[in-house]
């Protein structure tokens, strides 16, 4: 098997094995012997548990950023300017869906249990970082927030989907679509609120517009 194959299906087989048993709870050697290499071979591609784990994060960590990015990407799907109401709820299905298509793994991001390590926190963090940006970009554009607010709205945002998606997930009480306007009706009822407030006396907003 080439390098960057047997790289690939170690990196796979260590997300499983972290996200089912924790960082603390899986050695080199289970991870070896699930991968069907030699400690060795798995030694050559990481230098240490925690070096693989690394990985793993940045693995799971990209890929929540690139379906942000489509999703942001695909929005408005008319071809329009899009709304506020349009920019949250593509981040709220792309957190939705991430989930649904990560299974478990996606705990390495939001529900890592080695987050005491600087390293580990800082590459957590990272995706959730960029989904922050793109979020407190949206926001100043529609409600006009200064930059400190924009940020913060933004974060509280991405916790709301972010809780969603996990809980929708493991209770499976709702389906992905149904939860999708959920939350994104939550959410955007309090965005527009600050439409509403900010916006100069007598000035229509984007809820009165039909946002709703």
């Amino acid at each position: 098997m080439a390098a960057g194959a047997r790289r690939a299906q170690v990196l796979e087989i260590a997300q499983d094995l972290f996200a089912r048993e924790g960082f603390h709870h899986v050695s080199m050697d289970d991870i070896a012997d699930a991968a069907e290499v030699s400690k060795p071979v798995l030694y050559r591609h990481f230098p240490s548990k925690l070096d693989l784990y690394l990985a793993v994060v940045d693995h799971r960590g990209e890929a929540l950023v690139a379906r942000i990015d489509a999703a942001l990407a695909g929005v408005p799907a008319g071809g329009g300017p899009p709304t506020g109401r349009d920019v949250v709820r593509a981040i709220v299905r792309a957190y939705v869906e991430f989930v649904e298509q990560a299974g478990e793994s996606f705990s390495l991001l939001f529900e890592s249990d080695v987050t005491r390590d600087s390293d580990v926190r800082l590459r957590v963090e990272h995706a959730s970082a960029e989904a922050a940006r793109a979020i407190c970009r949206g926001l100043q554009g529609v409600a006009g927030l200064p930059d400190a607010e924009a940020r913060l709205a933004g974060a509280a945002l991405i916790g709301m989907a972010q809780v969603a998606a996990t809980t929708r997930y493991r209770t499976r009480d709702v389906a992905v679509d149904a939860a999708v306007e959920l939350v994104t009706d939550l959410s955007w009822r309090g965005v527009a609120g600050l439409v509403r407030d900010r916006a100069a006396p007598g000035a229509g907003t984007e809820e009165d517009a039909g946002a709703r």
